[in-house]
This record gives C-alpha cells, sequence and structure tokens, in this order.
C-alpha cells in the first residue's frame, strides 16, 4: 500500500520561505524504480495545478521544465531524498498567489518521465496548507 504524507506548511508572510516534505511508504524511491513525482497545488475557488516535478534520475531539479507553473521558477526547487524515501519542495520568496493546498503525487508506470499531468498520477497525499500574507 503506496501512501503519501506531506509536512511543513503554514503561515507566512510574504518574502518567507517554507519547505514542504512528503514522506513516501510502500515504495522505494531507491534502487532502479522508474517513477514521477510532482507537487500540485489547489488555491480555493480555482483548479489544482501542477507546480514541479523529478523522476527516478534526479537528486533536485533546476531545468526549467521541471516548474510546470511559470510563477514558480527561480523560486520553487523540487528534489528528493532517496535515503529518507522524501521528497521536497522548497519555496523562497512567497506571495499571496502562493496560498493553496499543497499535494504530492506520484506516478509509478514503467518507462514513466517526469510530467505535470494531473490525471496520470495513481497516488496522492492529503495535503498540507500554505497561506501566505502580504
Amino acid at each position: 500500500q503506496v501512501q503519501l504524507v506531506e509536512s511543513g506548511g503554514g503561515s507566512v508572510q510574504a518574502g518567507g520561505s517554507l519547505r514542504l516534505s512528503c514522506g513516501i511508504s510502500g515504495f522505494g524511491l531507491g534502487g532502479f524504480r522508474i517513477y514521477s513525482m510532482a507537487w500540485f497545488r489547489q488555491a480555493p475557488g480555482k483548479e489544482r495545478e501542477a507546480v514541479a516535478v523529478i523522476d527516478a534520475y534526479a537528486i533536485d531539479a533546476y531545468e526549467s521544465d521541471a516548474y510546470c507553473t511559470d510563477s514558480v521558477k527561480g523560486r520553487f526547487t523540487i528534489s528528493q531524498d532517496r535515503a529518507q524515501n522524501t521528497l521536497y519542495l522548497t519555496m523562497n520568496n512567497l506571495k499571496p498567489e502562493d496560498t493553496a493546498m499543497y499535494f504530492c503525487a506520484l506516478d509509478r508506470r514503467m518507462g514513466v518521465a517526469r510530467h505535470c499531468s494531473e490525471g496520470l498520477y495513481q497516488y496522492w497525499g492529503q495535503g498540507t496548507q500554505v497561506t501566505v500574507s502580504s
């Protein structure tokens, strides 16, 4: 049974930073497994959107195509710790428009590369709330 549990959300002022964590059980990030992992967010009254993605080959991702939303490029960094079986999202220079529930997701289909397609992720966490005040 694969389970994802997010943590690290909270309330910060604009310009502040947070680091979200997603603990993974039932699926190890090490070895020869292929997967795509992602962070999504959903603001009140809006659809859920992909924020950042990472695949099995990267420790952290700085390439522009790892970030599905232009507004987070240069401010957010997605990374993973295979030994800790944990996915991270480091968020700097937070803005009020970053306020949302943040979710991590896992796509473990064979041969998958990182992608931003919400409907293709099989496993989801319950979310952690991020609130940024101006």
